[in-house]
């Protein structure tokens, strides 16, 4: 197919890899306030700004939805892109790196579910994928740049 008629795809997949890296950014935030609300004495100075513990949560818990919505659509955009293009998957390591990091962000989002008192394995479970994201943030990115490179004149 045309190369035009997908720029209007690969908008929006540059737009969802934006807003899911600003998301991580986010969740990293206010994951580490929670953290340290639940250590410390001390509430970390933005809480009481936002209303307290429970509406950093939210915040968190949107953000987190938010970001895996982006992820799943840039699978999407990915997998149709790609077809519609060449006809087929599998033509650079991005398609590799795509599937890690959305099943990192599976994993991450279950096991964010999971976290209470009665399931001490889920929260390290779900800090540690999420440290493991950031390289497969890092990864996706560096090997996009490089499909984005393909299809620029």
């Amino acid at each position: 197919m045309n190369l035009p008629s997908f720029l209007w795809l690969w908008k929006i997949a540059a737009w969802s890899m934006g807003l899911s890296l600003l998301a991580y950014l986010m969740l990293a935030v206010t994951g580490v306030w929670m953290f340290q609300a639940r250590t410390s004495q001390q509430f970390p100075f933005i809480i009481p700004f936002l209303g307290g513990n429970r509406e950093v949560r939210s915040l968190h818990y949107t953000m987190g939805i938010s970001m895996v919505s982006l992820v799943l659509l840039l699978l999407a955009i990915g997998i149709i892109g790609t077809f519609g293009h060449f006809g087929s998957l599998g033509h650079s390591s991005h398609l590799v790196a795509g599937l890690i990091v959305v099943a990192l962000v599976l994993l991450s989002a279950f096991s964010a579910t999971q976290i209470s008192t009665r399931r001490p394995w889920a929260r390290p479970l779900h800090i540690g994928v999420n440290i493991i994201l950031f390289v497969g943030f890092a990864w996706v990115s560096l090997t996009g740049w490089i499909v984005v490179q393909k299809y620029l004149p």
